[in-house]
């Protein structure tokens, strides 16, 4: 099974990206965050027509939104009200095998890391809280769950392109890396993009539009992740972060990431 986790960035101003990347990695399993675009008007059938014929979407006007969209036939589950916002950051399928699939869309935070002053980083801190506390009453040893998505969080040092200039900065700062680091152990989440990269090597996924030649600055940030619960570590087989995605004209300031898995299709 091929899965791609993907900040769009609006998924309608970015189709013809989508078209691309399915037909240059063929992905069996796509998630999207960012959608921003109501459940109405979705364009389902750029995704129908190319064989994702099976999909679980949340979204809202204008802003966050995810999406499953899969080759492979899924149940989907019923998603927690995060922080009593109704702001469609989360969506989840079941397939056949009963391997569960969490696309998250966790909040930026704002600009202030300071959540007495800042009520969207505060936002950011408890809808964290929650993921813990919601994952460790889940727990069990024998659950077959990946968790993808934008979390908006770079935790660790090769992470972000400079670790010293970027603690203050919110998505690394050490309050956040906590939090995240709290929902990791709530189910002894293995980082699969880390399975394959060690920490000790640079590792992005986003890239400010900010910067004229992404490329040749590479003031980067690895906010989106793939994780796997220990039952499904052995199943790991290939990551990779199309960075193409990134240099066409027009992208999301996101990069896909690619993670293979040896699942039954």
């Amino acid at each position: 099974m091929r899965l791609v986790t993907w900040n769009i960035n609006s998924v309608r101003a970015r189709l013809a990206h989508v078209d691309h990347f399915i037909q240059t990695h063929d992905p069996d399993v796509i998630c999207l965050q960012e959608t921003k675009v109501t459940d109405n008007e979705f364009p389902l059938k750029a995704f129908t027509k190319q064989g994702f014929e099976h999909y679980a979407i949340a979204g809202q006007k204008s802003y966050n939104g995810v999406a499953i969209f899969s080759k492979l036939p899924f149940e989907t589950l019923e998603s927690p009200i995060w922080c009593d916002k109704d702001d469609k950051r989360h969506v989840a399928v079941q397939f056949k095998d009963g391997t569960e699939l969490h696309n998250f869309y966790v909040p930026a935070g704002g600009d202030v890391p300071d959540p007495e002053l800042n009520d969207k980083f505060a936002h950011k801190l408890a809808f964290m809280r929650q993921m813990t506390a919601w994952f460790s009453e889940k727990k069990a040893e024998n659950n077959k769950f990946i968790l993808v998505g934008d979390l908006n969080v770079a935790p660790l040092e090769n992470d972000v392109w400079s670790h010293k200039q970027l603690l203050k900065i919110v998505s690394h700062t050490p309050i956040e890396v906590d939090h995240l680091n709290d929902v990791m152990k709530s189910h002894d989440w293995i980082d699969a993009m880390r399975h394959f990269i060690p920490e000790s090597e640079r590792l992005y996924s986003w890239w400010s539009y900010r910067s004229k030649d992404w490329k040749k600055t590479n003031k980067g940030r690895r906010l989106d992740h793939v994780w796997v619960t220990p039952a499904l570590k052995e199943t790991l087989q290939h990551m990779l972060i199309d960075l193409d995605a990134r240099d066409r004209e027009k992208p999301s300031d996101h990069a896909p990431v690619i993670v293979d898995f040896a699942l039954p299709l």
